[in-house]
């Protein structure tokens, strides 16, 4: 596409599943509006993450509500490649504007006008308002602590695609959250001896009673909670929906042969790596975030009288394997035989791009809701931004009908003005028009 010079009501940058949610809602209110990709829909997805990433939630969970997966049991769990295109074939559904391509460089506020200059690689937009859809996954994170050597392979998580890419030897995993037990996990399965460094984490069982987790922190309203409790701002959670979908179990992964240690702390410049004293901790800490939504799970089922077997073996742990009864605090990488780190340590969002008054001193994005300090900005796709489910699927969309709503309503009242000035500008020109003609009969 070339946009060349043109204008739109509402440009939404972002071409994934915040982009596809909030222009089906734009749409069905009749907002103008055009949505602009820098790659192909639902880009991340397809070549942002691993080879064998699915879903961490099932595929009756994780949707839109107005398309299923024809082609999977509800409670399996989609692919990368499938969740892509499933996506692709909800933005068909109502032939969504998306304009793939095309990468947004700069948005500035116009000076003494409505709306917004957007700079784009195919030309310059005009928008009166601007939907930021680029999630929270936009620049993979390695902390400064990372060794300043050529003698190991480096890679971050959103690089990684398969064990075949990372050369012969060991590997340190640093970053125990969904994508750093998933990857370590395939390491070990492809015969790499595997040291995973676990951080502060929640641990919810895949399922349990015939329920899955994503069930139940709905029933328990978790995924509608507003409020992120204290202590919990930057807590990872530990989830798989690989090979069908199983708990994850720190121990039995040790057990199978992982070594686990606590949070990476620092590197030395002789290659020996220390870890904090936290190892114990995280994982009883883990412990009892699982056994909680267990209790939870229990009380909700008492309460409301359901017919659900019960699991008694879902409470049974298994015993502490050595690596945390005597967890190593320093490591020689060399002596150990690693020869790589995969660094599972998450994203920060980029906003250079964007020109606005949406930040305050510190950076931090201002908003409410996906409503922005900056009027005609809006963002969607980040994690609480409304809730707990914000940055989920399922979420976004519902996050998405908020924010098209608002843009509906802050038309409405700029057609009532327009309205207004149109009728003022024909008054106008009939009363211009009696004036003339009394003069050209000589009426004073």
């Amino acid at each position: 596409m070339t946009v060349e010079k043109t204008s739109i009501d509402t440009l939404v940058v972002g071409g994934g599943q915040a982009g596809v949610a909030v222009s089906e809602h734009l749409s069905k209110l009749g907002v103008p509006h055009l949505v602009l990709e820098r790659g192909r829909i639902a880009e991340q997805w397809r070549t942002g993450r691993w080879d064998s990433l699915v879903a961490n939630g099932p595929a009756w969970h994780d949707r839109f509500p107005g398309l299923e997966f024809d082609d999977l049991n509800p409670d399996a769990f989609a692919s990368k490649d499938r969740v892509a295109a499933y996506f692709e074939a909800y933005a068909k559904k109502f032939n969504a504007p998306i304009h793939t391509g095309v990468e947004v460089s700069r948005v500035v506020r116009n000076a003494h006008r409505p709306g917004f200059t957007v700079e784009t690689s195919d030309g310059v937009i005009e928008a009166q308002r601007v939907v930021v859809a680029t999630g929270p996954f936009q620049r993979p994170v390695i902390p400064p602590i990372a060794p300043k050597t050529d003698a190991l392979f480096q890679i971050h998580s959103a690089d990684y695609r398969s064990p075949e890419q990372l050369p012969a030897g060991g590997v340190l995993v640093v970053g125990a959250g969904s994508s750093g037990v998933q990857i370590a996990d395939e390491l070990q399965r492809a015969g790499r001896k595997v040291f995973l460094s676990v951080g502060a984490h929640d641990r919810p069982p895949r399922a349990y009673r015939n329920r899955d987790f994503c069930w139940w922190l709905g029933v328990l309203g978790e995924w509608d909670a507003e409020a992120m409790r204290p202590g919990k701002e930057h807590v990872t959670i530990a989830v798989s929906g690989a090979r069908g979908g199983k708990t994850v179990d720190f121990r039995r992964l040790a057990h199978e042969g992982m070594t686990l240690v606590g949070l990476t702390k620092s590197f030395s410049d002789e290659g020996v790596v220390t870890f904090e004293s936290d190892l114990a901790a995280n994982i009883k800490a883990g412990d009892e975030s699982y056994l909680s939504l267990l209790n939870a799970a229990d009380a909700y089922v008492e309460r409301n009288g359901l017919d659900l077997p019960e699991e008694p073996a879902a409470r049974d742990i298994l015993p502490d394997p050595d690596c945390i009864r005597n967890p190593i605090h320093h490591l020689d990488l060399a002596g150990a035989g690693i020869t790589s780190i995969v660094w599972a340590t998450g994203y920060t969002v980029d906003y250079e791009w964007l020109k606005v008054n949406a930040f305050d001193e510190k950076g931090k994005l201002r908003h409410q809701r996906g409503v922005s300090s900056e009027p005609g900005i809006y963002f969607l796709g980040l994690p609480w931004l409304s809730r707990r489910g914000s940055s989920f699927i399922w979420g976004v969309w519902h996050d998405a009908k908020h924010v098209a709503g608002h843009i509906a309503t802050q038309r409405s009242y700029l057609s009532y003005q327009d309205a207004l000035e149109r009728s003022g500008k024909t008054h106008r020109e009939s009363q211009e028009s009696v004036t003339a003609t009394a003069t050209e009969i000589g009426v004073n």
